[in-house]
């Protein structure tokens, strides 16, 4: 790829279409034989509802609609039989992140009023709600206060994990739709979301985001490994916190916090390089975590409409990682594949995969978000129908407690990642103690 990119519009709208493109080549849901909106092994079913809004992005930024028809069918395809992203054929791969991935994408439809889908299909808001809604019913008060499970289904390992990213997930929803339709039902849960994350431990007094804790032992075993993926889902949340309450210093100096401590991230020797550090300088990062550098981009970027003055900070990242990204997009047998170690520059690091075609081409088309309108909202031009009701069965109202464990045979469960994985790592200077 060009090492003069980031360039005019035109070179980085080409360098994100052939990342984009080249991304597409390991989907098999558009082949005949294929299940829309699924990736074939080693990729779990959440990663391919990320991979959708990779690409409504694309769109967003681009306006190259040639993959619309693509991600409306396989978005559509995997709602399930109750339009909430619990699909029956991904029961022992579905947790509180997976789903909650699908229903991002969702949302990030509606708020970039990608094409709606045909008035007898589930609309993109009212898929988002029926997300939010389904994880508020899971809320679970017996063990550490409250807080979402990594996984629901009490046979599958991980039940008793309480992960970061289901519950900033829930957060950065329930904030979004909250900005989105005004109601402040939305802004009630995401505060307490947030407020469950702090006074549990997994986010530190000084903004770090850790990895989870086990309610066997009512969490106080607090996994303090950081992800980039964590940090960038609280700060899009706090962002629209922020937007949604009309300018509170207290969700200013959350977004500022988080900004801050995201420095983790970046590599000390290449000024501005994003990296994943948990895992890359080790070479340890397994098929999920080649993915977690596009959500960090993803959600800086689109902070930035939501919190202006981080701009300027946000962007400098932004361009040196797209740069060294671009770079690192020179390998496979067409040179253009991507590559995980941006910091390596255009040496190549031999892998390929969806996970770092994605985070190639968010950090890069990323580049243009001063370019396209920020996102609208039920009066301000969306056109997405919502439904507060949905997956809920019509009758269920978020203000009221609910009983979690009761909810169980409600959903799926957790796909099985590294995330609590540290053997071997030690005391890594990135595990605050």
């Amino acid at each position: 790829m060009a090492t003069s990119y980031p360039g005019n519009m035109d070179s980085i709208k080409a360098a994100a279409g052939q990342a984009a493109h080249d991304m597409l080549t390991f989907y098999t849901g558009n082949q005949t034989g294929g299940i829309p909106g699924n990736l074939p092994d080693p990729y779990y079913w959440w990663e391919c509802g990320a991979m959708f809004g990779a690409l409504l992005d694309y769109y967003y930024y681009t306006g190259d609609a040639q993959y619309n028809d693509l991600v409306t069918q396989g978005m559509l395809f995997q709602t399930g039989p109750n339009n909430d992203y619990m699909t029956p054929n991904q029961t022992k791969t579905t947790g509180n992140d997976d789903q909650g991935f699908w229903g991002m994408s969702a949302m990030s439809a509606a708020e970039q009023k990608f094409p709606d889908p045909p008035s007898d299909k589930p609309q993109w808001l009212a898929l988002a709600q029926a997300v939010f809604n389904t994880q508020a019913l899971r809320w679970d008060t017996q063990f550490c206060n409250g807080g979402l499970r990594w996984q629901v289904f009490t046979f599958n390992t991980g039940y008793d994990y309480k992960n970061t990213i289901s519950n900033g997930v829930f957060f950065n929803l329930g904030a979004r739709l909250a900005k989105y339709t005004g109601n402040q039902t939305y802004a009630d849960w995401a505060i307490k979301a947030w407020d469950w994350t702090a006074a549990v431990g997994l986010m530190s007094q000084d903004y770090h985001f850790f990895d989870g804790c086990h309610t066997t032992l009512n969490c106080t075993d607090v996994n303090k490994q950081q992800w980039t993926y964590n940090a960038g889902v609280y700060l899009l949340g706090a962002a629209n916190m922020y937007n949604y309450t009309n300018g509170s210093d207290l969700w200013r100096e959350r977004v500022n916090n988080i900004l801050n401590q995201t420095s983790i991230f970046y590599s000390p020797t290449v000024p501005n390089v994003m990296l994943e550090i948990a895992c890359e300088p080790y070479n340890t990062c397994d098929t999920d975590n080649y993915s977690f550098k596009a959500y960090l981009s993803r959600w800086m970027a689109a902070s930035t409409k939501m919190a202006p003055w981080i701009y300027d900070t946000v962007m400098e990242k932004i361009r040196a990682s797209a740069a060294a990204a671009a770079l690192q997009c020179s390998g496979g047998t067409s040179g253009t594949f991507c590559g995980m170690k941006w910091t390596e520059g255009a040496k190549w690091d031999g892998t390929t995969g969806v996970g770092q075609q994605m985070s190639a081409l968010e950090v890069m088309q990323s580049v243009l978000i001063s370019k396209v309108a920020g996102p609208v909202t039920n009066s301000s031009g969306g056109t997405s129908k919502g439904d507060p009701s949905a997956g809920s069965g019509g009758t269920f109202d978020p203000r009221l407690p609910q009983d979690a464990i009761q909810q169980r045979d409600r959903v799926g469960a957790g796909f099985l990642t590294t995330l609590v994985i540290v053997s071997g790592l030690g005391s890594a200077w990135w595990m605050i103690a």
